[in-house]
């Protein structure tokens, strides 16, 4: 049976979905990625991402169900590109309650944002509440994987902890999923190496954070290296995001404010 929630007739959700169901809501962006990656990179990684770990844990008896990607998010710091399709913080929070107004009218009360893009990181925070409190809803978010920047080692490009946008990961896992989307002749280092030496402030976090546009790095927006990015190395990647896609849900599955 098809585990994705649009796959079912409106008829069958009140007798198919139960209080203990998960329905997963793939969250990315479509966003300029330097000239070597599609405008969908986050989209298609929350996507292959979210689907696998639904299917595998479904399988394994969890009642997971997976909704339409939402593609279009918060991508402000990269609306200087032509390309970037961006909602307000207000329009994205906004979306968010009316979409957990329609899940509360099903009997599911779970609702897991599985996020692939970090400028929706705050938001789906202050949306995690919003859910819970109007709604009654039991909301969650999640990354789409651990970000991680290249160390430097086994071939892997060193980013001094700054690879966090169309750099060597983004690009391996894009090379595992969608190859034919891939510059590899675009690949080019952006990486702001003055600040390296910074142990507070920084990303991949660091306690300090600050506003940024992908521009003021330079005028690839790039910020990373994608130069060595593989598809092998975006299979290994992609494994482990779904191994910890599929810890998270688990836990999510049997979650309760209060002891049984």
């Amino acid at each position: 049976m098809s585990r994705r929630f649009a796959d079912l007739p409106g008829s069958r959700i009140a007798g198919t979905l139960t209080q203990t169901s998960v329905l997963v809501q793939p969250i990315g962006a479509i966003e300029h990625h330097g000239p070597h990656l599609p405008l969908r990179t986050d989209a298609l990684i929350a996507e292959s991402v979210a689907a696998a770990a639904v299917d595998r844990e479904a399988a394994a008896g969890l009642d997971l169900w997976l909704l339409p990607t939402l593609s279009v998010s918060k991508s402000d710091e990269h609306s200087w590109a032509p390309g970037t399709l961006w909602l307000t913080a207000e329009t994205l929070l906004a979306t968010l309650v009316d979409l957990g107004r329609s899940i509360a009218a099903t009997p599911a009360k779970k609702v897991v944002f599985l996020n692939g893009h970090g400028g929706n990181v705050a938001l789906l925070q202050v949306a995690n509440r919003e859910l819970r409190r109007r709604f009654g809803l039991q909301p969650f978010t999640m990354p789409a994987g651990i970000q991680q920047a290249g160390s430097g080692r086994d071939g892997e490009p060193d980013e001094l902890g700054f690879g966090i946008h169309a750099g060597f990961a983004e690009t391996s896992l894009v090379l595992a999923l969608a190859p034919e989307l891939v510059d590899e002749a675009a690949f080019a280092r952006n990486v702001p190496e003055h600040l390296a030496g910074f142990e507070l402030l920084g990303f991949n976090n660091r306690p300090v954070t600050f506003g940024w546009l992908s521009n003021d790095f330079g005028p690839s927006g790039v910020i990373g290296d994608p130069t060595g990015a593989n598809a092998a190395a975006g299979e290994r990647l992609l494994a482990g995001a779904v191994d910890f896609a599929v810890a998270a849900l688990t836990e999510i599955a049997r979650y309760s404010p209060t002891a049984p």
